[in-house]
């Protein structure tokens, strides 16, 4: 039988997921192997150092670098708050007098007398790491972080923006062919995760954001759109750090996208239920893609099998595949045919290439590249 391997979207009614909880650097882990968390518990906590402010004190004060330690009315280790004058120097008898404050509420660090240089240290900055899905803490990183696992239902997007959230998931798309508009969002998806059709609108983001919702799932959005809500146009670094007050998690891609009938059932089959949803999106090396997670209580979970098929096999016919390259971007098939010999493509190289059966019917030929496996 024909057989060929791609990388592709995971769509899973079950799966075991595993998430990795580290701090950016060392402090302390509050949970232990073994404890079940909530999504919301914080599992390691530390400080980030505060930014250091360089002051050069002795031109300040018209000195010798050397001399400043005379004048400083603050020592090592002293807090000083904003404003506050902690270096002065009074001349010719109390005529002249020079002082310099501190531009930021913070704690001296270092008095140079070499350098003339003042070095001082904002406030530490208190990070907590929060588990992000509930379940079961299996592996303890000492001072570093935890890894969470827990049986889920599993949503990969093909491109988000905003970071981590977790709320109620609440279908408000009837079919996936309904594009989400600004009317039919409402107060009481504050605070949700509302999941649409083939489209969001413009109006349906700003809306959602001032209405306070937490997260939007729709199969695509128009590029102007989202550079209109977002304020700027996404370059190719990881997104997942925008301040926008929502996640937002795309399925299929730009423009009116159908979102394939499989992910519209499973999202449709948790309505109600609680999610965990990250926008963060990496296309190149080191590939990230925003998720949906559904974690399933253990009664839910019992008996169920993953299905690994796709992930380790690669295509065979039959195989669930979406096309990633135009002029067929964004549609959904099946995989017909997987012809062994190489074929000529537009740009006059020779590829291997895959036939796909379209949603509507058609049969089509594209190079295999041009594809990827939608896991089920």
């Amino acid at each position: 039988m024909a057989h060929a391997y791609t990388p592709g979207l995971k769509v899973k009614k079950f799966t075991i997921v595993s998430k990795t909880r580290r701090l950016p650097i060392q402090g302390e882990v509050l949970v232990k192997e073994g404890d079940t968390v909530k999504h919301d518990q914080v599992v390691a906590r530390t400080q980030v150092p505060g930014e250091v402010h360089l002051i050069n004190v002795a031109n300040a004060l018209g000195v010798d670098p050397e001399e400043i330690s005379q004048f400083m009315l603050k020592g090592l280790k002293d807090p000083v708050a904003k404003n506050e004058v902690f270096a002065k120097r009074i001349s010719f008898f109390g005529l002249f007098k020079s002082f310099v404050k501190s531009p930021v509420d913070g704690t001296i660090e270092l008095v140079s007398d070499v350098t003339g240089q003042v070095a001082l240290r904002e406030a530490y900055i208190p990070v907590e790491i929060t588990a992000y899905i509930p379940g079961k803490v299996v592996h303890v990183m000492p001072r570093e972080g935890v890894t969470i696992r827990t049986p889920a239902a599993f949503v990969q997007g093909i491109f988000g923006v905003g970071g981590e959230a977790h709320a109620q998931l609440k279908m408000i798309a009837k079919s996936p062919d309904d594009a989400l508009t600004a009317q039919m969002i409402d107060s009481s998806h504050s605070g949700k995760v509302i999941v649409g059709g083939s489209l969001v609108t413009g109006d349906a983001l700003a809306k959602a954001a001032k209405t306070g919702v937490k997260g939007i799932v729709v199969g695509g959005v128009e590029d102007e759109d989202l550079i209109k809500f977002l304020g700027y146009e996404i370059g190719v670094a990881i997104t997942g750090q925008e301040e926008i007050g929502l996640t937002l998690i795309i399925t299929e891609g730009f423009g009116k996208m159908k979102m394939p009938q499989r992910t519209f059932d499973l999202l449709k089959s948790f309505d109600g239920r609680e999610a965990s949803v990250n926008g963060a999106t990496q296309i190149r090396a080191g590939v990230i893609r925003p998720e949906i997670v559904i974690a399933l209580t253990e009664k839910e979970a019992k008996g169920l099998v993953e299905d690994e098929e796709e992930a380790t096999g690669g295509m065979t016919p039959g195989t669930p595949v979406r096309i990633i390259r135009d002029p067929y971007f964004g549609a959904i098939g099946q995989v017909a045919g997987l012809p062994v010999e190489l074929q000529k493509a537009e740009t006059e190289s020779d590829v291997r290439v895959v036939q796909v059966t379209l949603e509507d019917g058609r049969k089509v030929i594209v190079p295999r590249a041009n594809v990827e496996i939608i896991e089920e």
